[in-house]
């Protein structure tokens, strides 16, 4: 490995000494303790995807980059789809994000009969119906006759898995990315090595394994519980909701199109059923605690009547069934009243069963790191900042923090700087933290805002549902902003 541009030079010196002939574990400094350019901790999506981005990117891969996962990777690793199965843990990624994981070459590494573009969404609201209809088609694109994605369905493991296979094939190629997987980190400080030159202000990470890794700059990709966070003092903003999110993978009534994402707000909390593909369909149902608790204790065909009842049934109804836990009247509606139900168009497919073992619930919560860099630190994805879902909006921060921040680093690279350097590191924080505020702010106001079944608000936010459906140009600029574009039209 040669010498870096904005390399220290005393940094320099060990790339040209013995230490170059390390193994790939990192430049040994002792036994135990490894130099490494970047520390990654968290191999989730976020923190998987920015060591992909280093190592894709011809001016950052000379860069010894460590992904550090307390997870065992294997099963993701060797991930395969199975027909008719999918996992519950799911991303809704927008063009701009697909572009990015285009850009850095993930796409060709994914298997694209699992990955499901859809480009209608129906929003309503549960109290008095008003309703936005979102249509790519009212983006006018001249690319080509289709209509465009709003977003793309893709599986968690999926999206990891080709982005594992991308980091190995481009380590081939000479990048430098080790994946430490099983490797749980105990402590994180700062300490002075035994070498030629200072690094007592680069931290050290201390695996549970008694190695240490010493790095010229610490990324924490580790969640909403930051260990990096807490290393560099970094305090984490905001609240729980009194909220949890149901997800199950359903299957439906295969004789409706599945290309719309639908969402009710119902005063509980929004529901929302996003398409996997032809007959399946992701469930995300944000509501109380109490309520989450009896979705995921009812029996499988009472779940799949309760959601089919909470897109169709009024508020009053859903209420009744909230308290009684089931309602014997529809758990036996008549089929006469199911066909109804699906021959409506403004109502999604009903649900059919749903896949065994899919049910799972967390709860939800808003947090904003009240920095996100400290001097050789920098936190990306939910260790930075933390969204409700109802927007599908939190991975996709999580891509552009990566795509920023890894921009930055090209940048400084080219100009010689210090990559760890506080004065580089803030012009990722610059760029990001206003757009991230935005966004949890928004969002936190829908939530609110919908939360409430108060006549006054709900006769206002009905007017303003209807507005903005009849208004075709302010709904495209609507959808530009979500799906990650705007900037490129």
């Amino acid at each position: 490995m040669g010498s870096q541009p904005g390399m220290p030079i005393a940094l320099r010196s060990i790339h040209s000494s013995s230490c170059r002939r390390a193994s790939e574990e990192g430049l040994q400094l002792n036994e135990k303790t490894a130099l490494y350019d970047i520390v990654i901790v968290g191999g989730g999506v976020a923190g998987t995807a920015l060591a992909c981005a280093l190592a894709s990117n011809p001016v950052l891969r000379d860069n010894r980059v460590a992904l550090v996962e307390a997870m065992d990777l294997t099963s993701t690793i060797e991930w395969s789809p199975v027909k008719e199965s999918y996992s519950n843990r799911v991303v809704s990624l927008t063009p701009g994000s697909m572009n990015f994981f285009e850009r850095m070459g993930v796409v060709e590494h994914m298997n694209l009969s699992r990955v499901h573009g859809y480009g209608d969404m129906e929003v309503w609201d549960g109290v008095t119906d008003a309703r936005i209809k979102f249509d790519t088609s009212l983006l006018g694109s001249k690319k080509d006759t289709s209509k465009e994605s709003i977003a793309y369905m893709v599986e968690n493991i999926h999206l990891q898995n080709a982005m594992l296979k991308r980091i190995r094939e481009c380590n081939t190629r000479g990048a430098q990315v080790d994946i430490l997987q099983k490797a749980r980190v105990a402590s994180i400080g700062n300490e002075q090595s035994s070498t030629e030159f200072d690094v007592s202000d680069w931290p050290s990470v201390k695996l549970e394994s008694g190695d240490v890794l010493q790095t010229r700059l610490l990324i924490g990709a580790d969640g909403v519980n930051s260990p990096v966070r807490n290393h560099a003092n970094i305090e984490s903003l905001g609240w729980d909701y009194d909220t949890h999110g149901v997800v199950a993978t359903l299957k439906l009534d295969d004789s409706r199109p599945n290309n719309t994402a639908w969402q009710r707000f119902l005063p509980t909390g929004p529901i929302a059923m996003l398409p996997l593909s032809e007959g399946y369909a992701s469930l995300v149902w944000s509501t109380k605690p109490e309520i989450a608790k009896i979705l995921k204790g009812v029996s499988s065909d009472d779940f799949c009547k309760l959601v089919n009842a909470a897109f169709r049934m009024s508020t009053i109804d859903l209420n009744y069934l909230y308290e009684y836990t089931w309602r014997e009247e529809v758990a036996n509606k008549s089929k006469s009243t199911i066909e109804v139900w699906q021959r409506e168009e403004s109502l999604p497919p009903a649900v059919v069963s749903i896949q065994d073992k899919s049910r799972a619930s967390f709860p939800l919560r808003m947090r904003n790191s009240e920095r996100y860099v400290a001097d050789r630190v920098a936190l990306v994805g939910d260790a930075a900042h933390a969204i409700h879902p109802l927007a599908g909006q939190g991975l996709n921060q999580g891509m552009l923090d990566v795509a920023c921040l890894s921009k930055v680093l090209e940048k400084g690279t080219l100009e010689g700087q210090d990559i760890g350097k506080l004065n580089l590191l803030r012009d990722y924080a610059a760029e990001r933290y206003g757009r991230n505020i935005v966004m949890l702010s928004a969002c936190d106001k829908m939530h609110r805002l919908f939360g409430t079944d108060v006549a006054p608000v709900t006769w206002i936010r009905s007017l303003g549902l209807s507005a903005v459906n009849s208004s075709d140009s302010l709904k495209a600029e609507i959808m530009k902003y979500a799906m990650g574009v705007e900037s490129s039209r």
